[in-house]
């Protein structure tokens, strides 16, 4: 089957210019953002890829904005034997391993491994010079089995407000919910693993 994927990042954007006059058998069409992949006509699109398919695409950025996501897209298809096909750049890919096609990947692969060193060089610059302001406070607060004691009681049998102790212990108001479920079923409240839900806890 001749499979389509469009993708616009709104709803008031045309898509009749993507794969305008190509055959189809079936389109899948997302709109929203293509910073990752967790798109429903996107995972819907993959489901439905059969070896043999060909999936057609406008141009790889309609696919993905990611290149660690297009190699690990491309060697998915790969070895399901689906082949893919950008109209703008002129790039098929296919099961069918070629010279061509393997230094496409690897040029792919290199610049996917130099984006990632990229982004975790700018975390590094990004906290040393937090640390230099005086903003970089490290990880969140862990409370000991003692505070954790001591914030169930004072939330549960004294009736304290939830908020007002978080700020006191320096954590979140989510992070002192987690705490309370985590002191009831310590108690024995709960049983083989489950949780009770957070507006049961006080």
């Amino acid at each position: 089957m001749n499979i389509g994927y469009i993708r616009v990042s709104s709803c008031g954007q045309r898509t009749d210019r993507q794969l305008e006059g190509v055959a189809l058998d079936r389109v899948f069409m997302d709109k929203t953002s293509g910073k990752n992949m967790d798109r429903p006509e996107f995972q819907a699109c993959l489901r439905a890829l059969r070896a043999g398919d060909m999936l057609h695409v406008h141009s790889i950025d309609r696919l993905t904005r990611s290149l660690q996501d297009l190699l690990s897209i491309l060697e998915d298809m790969a070895d399901r034997n689906v082949t893919v096909k950008f109209y703008k750049e002129n790039l098929v890919f296919s099961g069918e391993s070629s010279p061509f096609q393997r230094l496409h990947l690897q040029i792919i692969g290199a610049v996917a491994e130099f984006e990632r060193a990229l982004i975790r060089e700018r975390q590094r610059e990004g906290i040393a010079l937090a640390k230099q302001r005086g903003k970089h406070k490290g990880s969140k607060k862990r409370l000991t089995e003692d505070e954790i004691t001591l914030l169930a009681t004072r939330a549960i049998k004294n009736k304290e407000n939830i908020l007002g102790l978080a700020r006191e212990f320096g954590i979140s108001r989510q992070t002192a919910y987690r705490y309370l479920q985590y002191a009831r079923c310590r108690s024995s409240s709960c049983t083989a693993g489950v949780l009770p839900d957070m507006e049961d806890i006080i």
